[in-house]
């Protein structure tokens, strides 16, 4: 009967004024800043909450555990990813969208790389995972809308495609990070291959001068 309790992951109440929305913010952006400094292993809501200048007490009216603070986390990381991401709807060609989408996810992979890393790593835990499937469903539908442009070739099966992208993506991205990468540009134009590459399209970079003498 513990169970249900003990692995609850929800945020114990949301912020209704802005002083406690205002609490809620340092909370988790102390988070973010011990994880990246100490990972998982170091991190405690004690330290948190000293981080946020705030008692431990005020921590646990929100988030009644670390994981709980990992998935709010996480969840703010990802909603500033997919309001990026889903401007990728707005480009007038799949293959621009696309290119947009890659733009987009290697930049949050280098924006605060040792968070992403952090991030990447916990998102796999089934039980944070699961809190963040909704999340994850948006990110595979914007690539569904993505594929049925008509500049991009159609595929054999759709949900798989869709599915192979996603993993190639995050492959290629999250392998850069954990080498700490740094190079953007190239990042980009290596997942563009890949990407483009497997949906049968010819990602045509600028050409360089072929004339050697």
């Amino acid at each position: 009967m513990t169970t249900n309790r003990r692995q609850s992951l929800k945020p114990r109440k949301i912020p209704q004024q802005s002083r406690a929305e205002q609490t809620v913010a340092a909370i988790l952006e102390a988070a973010a800043r011990v994880l990246e400094t100490k990972g998982m292993d170091g991190m405690n809501t004690n330290l948190v909450a000293q981080r946020a200048g705030v008692g431990v007490g005020s921590l646990y009216q929100y988030f009644p555990n670390k994981d709980a603070l990992i998935v709010a986390l996480s969840k703010r990381e990802g909603a500033v990813f997919f309001a990026e991401a889903a401007g990728a709807l707005s480009e007038p060609t799949g293959q621009g969208a696309l290119k947009h989408l890659i733009t987009v996810s290697v930049r949050q992979q280098l924006r605060r790389p040792a968070l992403a890393r952090a991030l990447d790593f916990e998102e796999n835990r089934p039980v944070i995972a699961n809190e963040l499937a909704a999340s994850k469903a948006a990110f595979h539908e914007v690539i569904r809308q993505i594929l049925v442009r008509k500049d991009i070739p159609p595929q054999p099966n759709m949900e798989t495609a869709t599915d192979d992208l996603v993993a190639i993506l995050r492959a290629i991205v999250d392998a850069a990070g954990e080498r700490g990468e740094s190079d953007r540009r190239d990042l980009e134009s290596r997942v563009s291959r890949a990407l483009f590459g497997y949906l049968g399209i010819v990602d045509r970079q600028p050409e360089k001068s072929r004339t050697r003498k």
